[in-house]
C-alpha cells in the first residue's frame, strides 16, 4: 500500500502570507529598507519550508520570489524605495500578460493553477482568465497610482491590506460565474 502524503492545512497560508506579514511588521518596527530585507529572508524561509514539507515549490510563488529578490536587492543596494514599490506592479503585469498570452495560444493557465479548486467548463475558464487578466492589470495600475501619489505609510498599508482585500473581493465576485459554468462530478454541465 502506498501512502499519499497530505499537505498540512497551515502550510499554504504560512508560505503565502508569512512574508507579507513579516514585511508589514518590520516596516512599522524599523523602516522600508529593513522591511525589504525581511520579506526577502522570509520568502526564502517560506520556500525552504514548502520544499521541506512538500518536496516541491509552487511555480507562481517562485516567480514572485524571484521578483522580490531582484527588486528587493535593487532597493537595498541602491537605497532607493522606488524598486520595492514597483514590485507589485511588475508582478501584476506579468500575471496579467501570462494569462492573456496563454489564452491567445489556446492555453488555460488559470485552469492549470486552480482547476483542483474550481470545476468549471473550458468556456468558464476562458471568461475567468480574461477577468483575472483585467484585474491584474488594474491592480498594477492602482499600485502605481498609490505609490506615486501617497506617502510610504499609505503605500505599505495599501500593499498589505488594500491589494489583499481587493483580491479577496474580486475572487468572491467571481463565484456566480464559477457557479454558472460548474461541472458536476459526473461531468455534466450545470446551467443556472
Amino acid at each position: 500500500m502506498s501512502e499519499q502524503k497530505q499537505t498540512p492545512s497551515w502550510l499554504r497560508p504560512v508560505v503565502e502570507y508569512g512574508p507579507i506579514a513579516t514585511f508589514f511588521i518590520a516596516y512599522y518596527i524599523a523602516d522600508l529598507f529593513v522591511a525589504t530585507a525581511s520579506i526577502m529572508v522570509a520568502t526564502a524561509l517560506a520556500f525552504a519550508l514548502s520544499y521541506f514539507v512538500e518536496r516541491r515549490i509552487p511555480m507562481m510563488p517562485l516567480i514572485t520570489a524571484g521578483i522580490i529578490g531582484v527588486f528587493g536587492g535593487l532597493t537595498l543596494w541602491l537605497q532607493d524605495e522606488t524598486f520595492i514599490k514597483m514590485k507589485p506592479t511588475i508582478i501584476q503585469a506579468i500575471f496579467g500578460t501570462v494569462l492573456i498570452s496563454g489564452l491567445l495560444a489556446k492555453r488555460l493557465f488559470l485552469k492549470s493553477l486552480m482547476g483542483t479548486a474550481w470545476h468549471i467548463t473550458d468556456e468558464g475558464w476562458r471568461v475567468l482568465t480574461v477577468r483575472f487578466s483585467v484585474f491584474f492589470f488594474l491592480m498594477g495600475g492602482l499600485n502605481e497610482l498609490v505609490w506615486r501619489t501617497q506617502s510610504t505609510d499609505t503605500w505599505v498599508n495599501f500593499k498589505v491590506f488594500g491589494l489583499t482585500g481587493l483580491t479577496i473581493v474580486f475572487i468572491l465576485s467571481q463565484l456566480p460565474l464559477v457557479k454558472r459554468f460548474a461541472i458536476e462530478d459526473n461531468g455534466a454541465t450545470i446551467t443556472h
